[in-house]
């Protein structure tokens, strides 16, 4: 599934227009500890968090992930949207929450990660 999919599955918006949302997620994630998603993170990766700080863009492009996704209609702050642009991080805002989030990807088959 892109990611571009996954936003329609997940009904979100994309707070990072104009970035490649042509990406293969290949596993989802739900975590806010950022030093725990940081060991865990994997390439390709949906990262769903609460999270909005200029320091979830880092981790997220650290580990080469697909898309950062903020539940519950949750806004980023500007200066890391920025970021999140300049470092081609997409990032999704859905209206709905992180355990439903996960519940439909783990529904169309996208695995938890390894």
């Amino acid at each position: 599934m892109t990611v571009a999919e996954l936003s329609n599955l997940i009904q979100a918006r994309c707070l990072t227009p104009g970035l490649d949302a042509g990406r293969e997620v290949t596993c989802g994630y739900a975590c806010d500890l950022l030093s725990w998603v940081m060991s865990h993170g994997e390439e390709g990766m949906a990262w769903v968090t609460v999270q909005t700080h200029m320091n979830v863009v880092a981790v997220a492009v650290l580990a080469e992930m697909a898309c950062v996704i903020l539940p519950e209609n949750i806004d980023m702050e500007a200066e890391s949207l920025d970021k999140a642009t300049s470092e081609g991080m997409v990032v999704l805002q859905s209206p709905l929450s992180a355990y439903d989030i996960c519940g439909r990807m783990a529904a169309k088959g996208i695995p938890a990660n390894s």
